[in-house]
């Protein structure tokens, strides 16, 4: 059984390598093994689904073979840099500037010198991913974890890892959840155990690999990332029915791509939804005339603020559908009733993160470049491109201004996470963000692993699959820099 699997697996990763790699002599020679491997009547898998995502039909994804000049650059870094072309990649090439930065911090981050040992990296990659479910970036890393020499049997469940990785099991849970609520006292437990214990150097590595892995978990149940061809849930052996997809298809989110006639995003076009841009881009011509006649006292903005904030907790999913997770992942962490509660809840008041006080810009970027060089350069250079990146369109519109929404989406974020800028009014959140959006905002950011295809839909029925992918990508960034700042800030409270 073993060797079957194995051979699966060899005859899966060959598979991908005849339709992604991109180096043609590559794509050419791994057709020719197949071929001669299907004449010998051995079967060869098939993909279990139908491109990258399964939000987004395979037609309008990026087809290697058929990208730009940049693009075959960053494809060919990808595949040279990881041994493949994954599915994140394929659905982040849709904005290359990003994507370039994304894979370059990424490498920095798993690959190159650093305080931790490379195995630790990937082991922390699994315990972030793990904590969202997210069974692709898990598999993915498992797969990393054994290619650098990791034990084997620290995949069998945390306890079975080092005392100072099951350490970091708490810092992770509230990271992923609730980051408002770590404090210094979390950082001097790490730092001073004796044998166990983390140099800041190493804890700042591990902070932003968890990081970076919370928010990559968002991305991936955000776009419906597909699990890979070579890995478990990515192929099968059974055969496409007539119609060319099976009920193993239909488990995967797949229901035909020809079974009506579809807008880009999936939904049936109407006149409401072309509505609905025109209404957008209404509100934020209005906004912009108020912004110029008068600004808001500071009590009014702190006002909206602190409503904002209330209602966000309002703000919830009513799908009952969840993503289907095809590994186990719940061993690779600890306290699994541990899960997201609201910033402010009846009963409970956590004080106003004031970004005036501590921010990326002034204090965070400074101490991570410090403790872990080039890193803040690299993460800085990645939110100022998802924050400013702007093709200065919306749906079918050309030549507009987004950075009044791109704001808005960013800093309803940080609201959620009770993050507030003085500068900001929180009033526009509510003339910008309709119900749906901000449900899809919350689920992604707050319980990736709640996403559905549905969901993702709803909102913006009128854009193109790229500019939801945009909203992914703002998303994620702006994910990671609130859970970063509340860890820094800890870091920082306990060295002073």
């Amino acid at each position: 059984a073993a060797a079957r699997d194995g051979l699966s697996e060899v005859l899966a990763r060959l598979l991908m390598l005849s339709k992604r790699c991109p180096f043609p002599d590559v794509r050419e020679k791994s057709e020719a093994i197949l071929s001669r491997v299907q004449e010998l009547g051995i079967r060869i898998p098939r993909p279990l689904g139908h491109g990258p995502s399964r939000f987004i039909p395979e037609k309008e994804t990026i087809q290697v073979g058929n990208e730009d000049a940049m693009m075959h650059a960053l494809f060919a870094e990808s595949f040279a840099t990881l041994g493949r072309l994954d599915n994140v990649t394929l659905v982040m090439v849709f904005h290359p500037q990003y994507l370039e930065s994304f894979l370059k911090t990424q490498h920095y981050l798993l690959q190159m010198d650093g305080p931790l040992p490379l195995h630790y990296r990937h082991y922390i990659g699994i315990m972030a991913a793990a904590r969202h479910q997210c069974s692709y970036l898990v598999n993915l890393h498992v797969n990393d974890f054994l290619h650098v020499g990791g034990d084997p049997k620290w995949l069998n469940g945390l306890e079975n890892a080092p005392q100072k990785l099951q350490n970091l099991g708490e810092l992770n849970k509230m990271l992923a959840h609730r980051p408002w609520l770590i404090t210094k006292e979390h950082i001097e437990q790490l730092l001073k155990t004796e044998e166990n214990s983390w140099s800041l150097a190493e804890l700042i590595h591990a902070v932003v690999l968890l990081t970076h892995y919370h928010s990559l978990a968002s991305f991936t149940f955000g776009c419906g990332i597909s699990p890979e061809i070579d890995c478990e849930g990515g192929h099968t052996f059974r055969p496409p029915s007539v119609s060319n997809y099976c009920i193993c298809d239909i488990t995967n989110g797949y229901h035909g791509v020809d079974e009506i006639h579809t807008s880009p995003t999936g939904s049936i076009p109407s006149t409401e939804s072309v509505c609905e841009v025109e209404a957008l881009m209404e509100k934020m011509k209005q906004l912009q005339e108020c912004r110029d006649e008068e600004e808001a006292s500071q009590e009014e903005m702190a006002t909206r603020f602190e409503r904002e904030k209330r209602e966000s907790m309002f703000v919830c999913s009513s799908e009952d559908e969840e993503s289907a997770s095809t590994r186990d992942v719940s061993r690779h962490f600890e306290d699994t009733s541990y899960g997201y509660k609201d910033f402010s809840r009846h009963g409970m008041h956590v004080p106003t993160f004031r970004a005036q006080d501590y921010s990326w810009e002034d204090h965070g970027y400074s101490l991570v470049n410090r403790l872990y060089p080039d890193v803040g350069q690299l993460l800085d250079e990645k939110f100022h491109i998802a924050y400013n990146l702007t093709y200065n369109t919306m749906a079918m519109h050309k030549d507009v201004d987004t950075s009044m929404l791109r704001r808005a989406i960013w800093n309803y974020i940080h609201c959620m996470f009770g993050i507030r800028y003085d500068d900001y009014d929180y009033g526009e959140i509510n003339q910008l963000l309709d119900r749906s959006f901000k449900v899809y905002i919350k689920t992604v950011v707050c319980t990736p692993e709640k996403t559905t295809k549905r969901m993702y839909d709803s909102f913006w029925r009128q854009f193109e699959h790229s500019e939801k992918v945009h909203v992914n990508l703002l998303l994620v960034e702006a994910r990671m820099q609130a859970e970063l700042l509340y860890a820094l800030r800890a870091i920082t409270r306990y060295m002073t």
